[in-house]
């Protein structure tokens, strides 16, 4: 399926949002569909051009996978509700931390993730509310990663030749699938998004999974989702793309209190960029990594050792999965 770019210059936001609502209010006629509302910008918008289009026959969910920022399904839900968008809290941790019992590959991770959100989570609730449609927030860039082999994005389908229809029966549209990041902004913007939503940092479709190096157990994402949100307190002034911590799957040698300490390592990652197809690490002063080294292996249990990512991309990836 051929996908033509919306470059940024050429977009024009309010004419974009105009044919958005129009085609998905087009698409899914007198029926109802479904959404996925995980905070980011992109679900954002589209959970927004979905409520515009449909209001009430769209029914908005925040998957609970286990995998998201501390407190992030609560904080959201309660954001949209105040702007008249009911959203309904699904409890799906327990399906995903077994489809992914026992797994390390990277891209078998991602699989595990696609078929546990497209087939277990979303097949359930398209059947029981009887919607023929879903509607997901699909980048430009996402797909581009994808067909160009660099990672599979959980998100991309159709793209590889994935009838949805007879795999998941339900139909998927994605409105933000001619956009990357920049322009998704500012579409979020003239939706009337507030601010935290539309300039927050991207957070990846498999969540905290992109960032736990080795098998992903309650245990470890709680370690990773904590040195997370120490990163984000202490870099969300330094205007950067993103910034992240990653869990590194060895354990290693640091000391407490005189005596060995066997812990773990958290790898943090700050970067420039406009697009996410390139990327250098920001050059974040020493009394900041210093601070971030000190929160982290005092306040996030088990940890010994942070380092920190100077590496551009490419060769490296913004994510580490």
């Amino acid at each position: 399926m051929k996908i033509t770019e919306i470059e940024i210059a050429d977009l024009r936001p309010g004419k974009f949002v105009s044919q958005k609502v129009a085609e998905i209010s087009a698409a899914v006629g007198t029926g109802l569909a479904v959404n996925a509302l995980s905070g980011g910008v992109d679900s954002s918008a589209v959970t927004m051009l979905g409520h515009k289009a449909l209001g009430d026959r769209l029914k908005s969910y925040f998957i609970d996978n286990g995998l998201m920022r501390e407190g992030e399904p609560q904080r959201i839900r309660t954001l949209f509700e105040q702007m008249g968008v009911p959203i309904e809290i699904i409890d799906a941790k327990q399906k995903f931390f077994t489809a992914l019992k026992g797994i390390t590959d990277p891209e078998a991770k991602r699989e595990a993730i696609t078929q546990a959100f497209y087939q277990d989570v979303f097949g359930s609730l398209v059947k029981e509310s009887g919607a023929r449609h879903l509607l997901q927030g699909t980048n430009y860039t996402d797909v581009e990663e994808t067909v160009a082999g660099i990672k599979r994005q959980h998100n991309i389908l159709e793209q590889l030749g994935i009838n949805t229809e007879e795999t998941y029966g339900y139909k998927v549209i994605e409105p933000l699938i001619q956009l990357r990041k920049s322009g998704i902004r500012k579409v979020a913007k003239a939706l009337g998004l507030p601010e935290e939503i539309y300039t927050r940092p991207p957070f990846p479709g498999p969540a905290l999974a992109a960032r736990v190096i080795g098998e992903l157990t309650p245990e470890r994402v709680e370690t990773v989702r904590e040195a997370t949100t120490v990163v984000e307190e202490e870099l969300c002034s330094m205007s950067a793309f993103q910034y992240l911590a990653i869990l590194h799957e060895d354990r290693v040698t640091g000391i407490r209190n005189g005596k060995r300490d066997y812990g773990l390592q958290i790898e943090v990652r700050c970067w420039n960029s406009k697009d996410a197809i390139t990327g250098s690490p920001t050059r974040l002063p020493y009394e900041t990594l210093d601070k971030l080294a000190q929160r982290i292996t005092t306040e996030v249990p088990g940890v010994v050792s942070v380092t920190y990512n100077i590496t551009k991309k490419p060769p490296s990836t913004i994510e580490a999965i």
